[in-house]
């Protein structure tokens, strides 16, 4: 934001403030909690905690403290975004989209960093990793309701890191899918009304995080690397053997129909899609679920989708859920460039996390004021994302 956009929402911005003043046991630490909010939402180009402390006239080491001594838990501040979120965003209709995302660091310090694939930068690269949850109202408004760190096993089986991170005893090495299952467990829990949940193929190709969301009792729709294996429903029947989706139909198969998926400066965007019932050759149980081929018409790129909502349920439907993915690419990129999510300087576990939970709280107001703004212009509406078109052929 803009300085004189920020002044004038300071009466807002004060009011959301003290709703985070429970999570505080003083004065100090929601002073403190102001003054980073405030310095996240700025328009300062870098905004890690020296720049916002400068910019604010406080010392630095006033909100590295902040972020690193003093006594508060993140959770709190996360659970009163959910809250925040639960009581004036709700809808049983809620989609829920997983993703992670990265910050390229320097040195080997800061918790979490290793050489890993980075997504910020599309090669191996030294980083940190997180992990996100993303609630998306059919409204279209969608903001980030849960965070975590991805540790590496390189960092939980090595005594002398963790202890220099301050890594509690409790957290060990999870995968990233496990990381994604946490936080639904506890969005769930705080009351956010998810009906749906989407990732990319990375969590898609995990079985047990399909199993694990068909637990908490949510339908999903999750991408799907094309060796997959499995059968059409009446494949099975007729005892053929589990093919890869890439190959199912080399002839024929189910009609393809088009649908228009959003509308951006360049046009609109535009795919096709055809949908069978599917049994995955890993499955036991021989459980149908749905299989979802998606081509986009201009530049053939081939998607699929796996998902386990009802027989009845219409494919517009899974592809507007598959789509909706695009709402936290949106969020992160919102989360980074005008929120700092990817500024931190600090090395331990505890102020990473704090710093990633005091993040969703601005971008929390960010996305509460953007939405104001567009209800108070003459022809405001979202620009549809994926899944979010317009008419019968829209997904």
């Amino acid at each position: 934001m803009d300085v004189e956009t920020l002044r004038g929402l300071r009466a807002e911005l004060d009011q959301y403030l003290a709703e985070f003043d429970p999570c505080f046991l003083t004065d100090q630490a929601r002073t403190h909690m102001g003054t980073y909010v405030r310095g996240q939402l700025g328009p300062l180009p870098r905004k890690s905690l020296e720049p916002i402390a400068l910019e604010a006239g406080v010392p630095p080491r006033s909100l590295q403290q902040f972020l690193g001594l003093l006594n508060w838990e993140a959770s709190d501040v996360a659970r009163t975004v959910r809250r925040i979120v639960v009581r004036d965003h709700a809808d049983p209709d809620a989609i829920g989209v997983i993703d992670g995302t990265d910050y390229r660091k320097k040195g080997d310090k800061t918790v979490g960093v290793q050489r890993q694939y980075c997504g910020e930068v599309g090669k191996v690269e030294n980083c940190v990793a997180t992990v996100h949850l993303d609630y998306v109202a059919p409204s279209g408004f969608h903001t980030l309701v849960d965070s975590d760190i991805y540790l590496p096993e390189s960092w939980t089986s090595d005594p002398a890191r963790r202890a220099a991170a301050a890594i509690p005893d409790e957290v060990q090495c999870r995968s990233k899918w496990q990381i994604a299952l946490a936080l639904i467990s506890r969005s769930l829990g705080d009351g956010v009304p998810l009906k749906w949940i989407t990732a990319d193929e990375d969590f898609g190709r995990a079985t047990e995080f399909l199993e694990g969301v068909a637990g908490f009792g949510l339908f999903y729709v999750l991408e799907i690397p094309k060796n997959v294996e499995g059968r059409t429903s009446n494949g099975r029947k007729s005892g053929k053997r589990a093919r890869r989706v890439d190959s199912l139909w080399k002839r024929g198969g189910p009609s393809w129909e088009t649908y228009h998926v959003k509308d951006t400066g360049r046009g609109p965007v535009v795919w096709k899609a055809r949908a069978n019932r599917f049994v995955l050759g890993s499955d036991k149980q021989h459980r149908e679920q749905w299989l979802v081929v998606a081509e986009n018409v201009l530049t053939g790129e081939t998607k699929y989708f796996l998902s386990n909502a009802p027989k009845q349920t219409p494919i517009a439907t899974l592809l507007t859920v598959a789509f909706a993915r695009w709402n936290v690419e949106r969020s992160f990129e919102d989360a980074k460039q005008e929120v700092g999510l990817g500024h931190f300087e600090v090395r331990t576990y505890r102020a990473v996390q704090r710093h990633l939970a005091v993040s969703m709280a601005s971008l929390l107001f960010l996305g509460r004021a953007a939405q104001t703004a567009r209800r108070g212009e003459k022809s405001s509406h979202l620009e549809p994302g994926p899944g979010q078109g317009r008419g019968r052929s829209s997904a």
